[in-house]
């Protein structure tokens, strides 16, 4: 019980957190639940099945378009969101057949490629809104309750974050848990210890999908709005620098990560906006967050800053 302690003391933190937000406040908080949701994945993939992905983002605009097709198009909006995890899951598992041959840097490569592949079918295709974007989404609906405003998006973040590090929590636990832990020190070893790599790897590449085509499911309802723009390859590689600082191999990571990011990104831009700032100022700044956080967390913090505090207060405890 007292191992838990932690997590009871955030998850009851961040649900009463809502309510005092204000409205800008408020969007940070539904985005940032997001980019945990997706990160959640990202570290499932990279920390515990050692595969490398910068092409993340593409599962999120996946989730999100799904959705956003399925209510314009007069479908109720809650099949859209149950839809785009399934279908962003899908995607990977078609995709992830031929690119998970590729190891290292090769399928960091493909799953960059992957992206931008995407983005320039779907900035071309009319029936998803072209270039100019898909438009008209309708808010989210479950049971006659429509989710009308920012605090009960909020809420539905919090659910859709907590589903989330459930299932990945479960799956870290559970035999084959294990199994991607040895997956990502040795493959050879793993296959040796009988563990099925590819199957392994696949499941870990869909379900990474999964999360990030549920995150983008709510993204588009939030906003009610889509575009090509909306995820480009810099949100793929935020997802990675998210992961990398929080640190790879375990959820919470995925949680310190993201909010570090989010919260320094928000602080740059509105430093970025202050007057007499040029107007390529907030994007700039968020540029050079990345790669400097990167760079030192890299350098002094070569695990993340979680498993780097774990270590420490271990070490006080034995001592």
């Amino acid at each position: 019980m007292a191992r838990r302690g932690p997590a009871v003391a955030v998850a009851a933190a961040t649900l009463a957190l809502p309510p005092l937000l204000s409205g800008s406040h408020l969007t940070v908080y539904v985005l940032l639940g997001l980019a945990v949701m997706v990160t959640v994945g990202l570290s499932l993939l990279m920390g515990y099945a050692g595969q490398i992905s910068l092409g993340q983002a593409s599962f999120y605009a996946i989730g999100a378009y799904t959705a956003g097709l399925l209510s314009v198009h007069s479908l109720p909006p809650v099949l859209g969101l149950l839809a785009a995890p399934l279908v962003s899951a899908g995607f990977a598992v078609v995709v992830g057949v031929p690119l998970l041959r590729l190891r290292g840097h090769h399928l960091a490569f493909a799953t960059l490629a992957m992206q931008l592949i995407l983005l320039s079918l779907v900035a071309r295709a009319d029936w998803a809104g072209g270039a100019i974007g898909l438009q008209g989404i309708p808010r989210l609906s479950v049971g006659g309750y429509e989710f009308a405003d920012d605090l009960s998006y909020a809420y539905l973040v919090w659910a859709a974050l907590a589903l989330t590090l459930l299932v990945a929590r479960n799956i870290v636990a559970s035999r084959p848990g294990r199994g991607l832990h040895a997956l990502a020190s040795s493959e050879t070893a793993a296959a040796a210890c009988g563990v099925p790599v590819g199957r392994y790897r696949l499941t870990v590449f869909a379900l990474s999908a999964a999360f990030a085509g549920l995150a983008g499911g709510i993204y588009a309802f939030y906003l009610g709005y889509l575009a090509p723009g909306s995820f480009p390859v810099l949100l793929s590689i935020e997802y990675v620098v998210m992961a990398v600082v929080g640190g790879l191999g375990t959820l919470w990571g995925a949680l310190v990560g993201a909010t570090v990011i989010i919260l320094l990104v928000q602080l740059l831009n509105t430093l970025g906006t202050q007057p007499g700032m040029p107007g390529y100022a907030p994007s700039v700044l968020s540029y050079a967050v990345y790669a400097i956080l990167l760079v030192l967390v890299v350098m002094f913090l070569p695990h993340g800053i979680v498993p780097a505090v774990r270590d420490r207060s271990t070490r006080r405890t034995s001592s």
